[in-house]
């Protein structure tokens, strides 16, 4: 008895996920289909950027023209599924009904929105209510910031109407079609190779660098200067004005004292690595003010691997899980969102004997970050992939037991340090 419940409870679940697949399968798709396109193009025409309808007639007329037809797909293909358990499973055939009574609810609500029901937009419509976003973009469940985006970002990613599972796996969850990325330590090999792949995934970029020389990348087969600001460690506030006009913060900069563990290379290393990285973090999230940039704006920081493993360089790796786990605790209330790099050894001119490509871990970066991985992670030590989401976790969940939300104040303290990089 029990074995038949659990059964067909995971026929259900199944037909509820196989209800939610169809639905964002059927979304793509009318984005590639000139017919399909043409009635979903109704939804597209509702909603101001603060998501209030341009008119009421246009916002039920789009539900028959969209929702109503999607519904309905998503009805059909679901009683599909339930003629396949029938002949295969017919014992628990009844499960799958609950996928079909799950979508029956959608067609209801959207026969309801289209009809100008009392109150069934308010009810039902939950990722277009109208009003300022309570948190950024989910991770695995689309919230309003998540939806907003698909929208006024980009139509050809965020396809995704609950579950955020077909948009990462075909790397949809993130878009950077236009968006202006900035990125510090970008001199040095792997800031280089960030920018190339940021360019090519269809980002402005910005190279933000203490060298005084132009950066030039090769860019679509010719050599270009990049736009290129130099700053100066301790003088991050400098910075403040270009963030606001910035989307994507890839703070990238660092130091290795490698074995050195005099005062001044203690210093050096913390100044660098931890809180002229924390300090511009936190003039990045100064900026985010409105939906648009509680939608759109991101902080990436490279952390390292050296967060979660021995990176033979104490000082490099103390100050690295310094900014680590400062960053894990904004995290908890960030007004946007923020992802950690957690890269292996790779090639560079401070670590000549590095194993991976910095090409292929920018690339990598960028594809983990299409796919809306949080925490991305590029290493050849198999480890890591097990030690950081664990250590991740429990650090987390340590903080959000024991500590408090805080708004920051701005200007920032002096440490009284002052270091370079190159």
């Amino acid at each position: 008895m029990v074995n038949f419940w659990l059964i067909t409870g995971v026929w259900g679940l199944g037909s509820v996920l196989w209800a939610e697949l169809v639905r964002d399968l059927y979304h793509f798709v009318s984005h590639l289909v000139p017919p399909l396109y043409k009635q979903h193009a109704w939804h597209h025409r509702v909603f101001r950027p603060n998501l209030t309808p341009v008119s009421e007639d246009i916002y039920k007329k789009a539900h028959w023209h969209n929702d109503v037809p999607e519904a309905l797909v998503m009805l059909t293909f679901g009683l599909l599924l339930w003629l396949v358990a029938l002949q295969t499973a017919p014992a628990y055939q009844w499960g799958t009904l609950l996928g079909c009574a799950y979508t029956l609810s959608f067609l209801v609500a959207a026969i309801a929105r289209g009809s100008g029901f009392p109150r069934a937009a308010e009810l039902t419509d939950l990722t277009h209510m109208s009003g300022p976003f309570e948190a950024p973009p989910s991770h695995w469940l689309v919230n309003r910031t998540y939806h907003w985006r698909h929208h006024f970002d980009d139509q050809n990613a965020y396809f995704c109407g609950t579950f955020t599972l077909l948009d990462r796996f075909m790397g949809t969850a993130f878009s950077l079609k236009g968006k202006t990325c900035a990125v510090t330590g970008a001199s040095g090999t792997l800031g280089r190779a960030l920018l190339s792949q940021l360019h090519q995934a269809g980002a402005k970029i910005i190279a933000i660098t203490t060298s005084s020389e132009p950066v030039i990348l090769n860019l679509d087969g010719e050599n270009r200067a990049v736009k290129t600001v130099t700053w100066q460690i301790s003088q991050e506030a400098d910075l403040a004005e270009l963030f606001s006009n910035v989307d994507i913060l890839v703070l990238n900069h660092g130091i290795n004292v490698h074995g050195d563990r005099t005062p001044e290379a203690i210093s050096k290393s913390y100044e660098v690595n931890t809180f002229s990285t924390w300090r511009l973090m936190e003039l990045f999230l100064a900026t985010v003010r409105t939906n648009s940039d509680i939608a759109t704006k991101e902080v990436w920081v490279n952390t390292s691997e050296a967060e979660a493993s021995p990176a033979f360089s104490p000082l490099y790796e103390m100050s690295k899980r310094a900014i680590g786990d400062i960053v894990t605790l904004r995290r908890l209330d960030a007004p946007c969102v923020i992802r950690k790099l957690i890269l292996g050894p790779f090639k560079s001119n401070l670590n000549p004997i590095g194993v991976m490509s910095a090409q292929w871990v920018a690339q990598q970066i960028v594809k983990q970050a299409r796919q809306d991985a949080r925490n991305i992670i590029v290493t050849i030590n198999p480890l890591t992939f097990l030690t950081f989401p664990i250590k991740e976790f429990l650090v987390s969940t340590y903080f959000r037991l024991f500590s408090r939300s805080a708004t920051p104040t701005l200007p920032f303290p002096a440490v009284g340090l002052e270091a370079t990089t190159k």
